[in-house]
């Protein structure tokens, strides 16, 4: 039987990162991304629609995300689907579809590091590669 649980995705951040850790200290950086899509309906009207998906980051990489992204910044990010349930105090069962992301670009506009944050000389966010961050 084949398996595949892969998603690619390129938006904009919804909010800004939120950043913790568990008790064994991995960093766990939950951010929401929005993701357009427009077309022309039959009549030759324009239409859009977003779709927004909560993504949650592990290790090194939630804090990279934590650091240089804020609301707004566009990213690009591969993963895969998780599906979540829980139970709420109240008795409530709920259910969430999310995104684990598993590796992330950056690709383009301003990030955080754009707005005062110290980078070496002579480079700019769309310079970044991974060599260039200690995961």
């Amino acid at each position: 039987m084949a398996k595949l649980n892969k998603v690619f995705l390129m938006g904009n951040l919804t909010r800004d990162p939120e950043l913790r850790y568990t008790p064994s200290g991995t960093a766990i950086a939950s951010f929401g991304i929005a993701i357009n899509r427009t077309w022309s309906g039959q009549d030759g009207e324009k239409k859009e629609e977003v779709c927004y998906v909560d993504i949650n980051m592990f290790g090194r990489r939630a804090e990279v995300i934590n650091e240089y992204f804020s609301k707004g910044n566009p990213i690009f990010v591969e993963g895969r689907l998780q599906f979540q349930q829980w139970e709420t105090k109240d008795g409530q069962k709920r259910n969430a579809l999310r995104v684990v992301a598993e590796e992330f670009q950056f690709i383009g506009g301003k990030t955080k590091r754009d707005e005062g944050q110290s980078f070496p000389e002579g480079t700019a966010p769309n310079d970044i590669n991974e060599e260039e961050i200690p995961f």
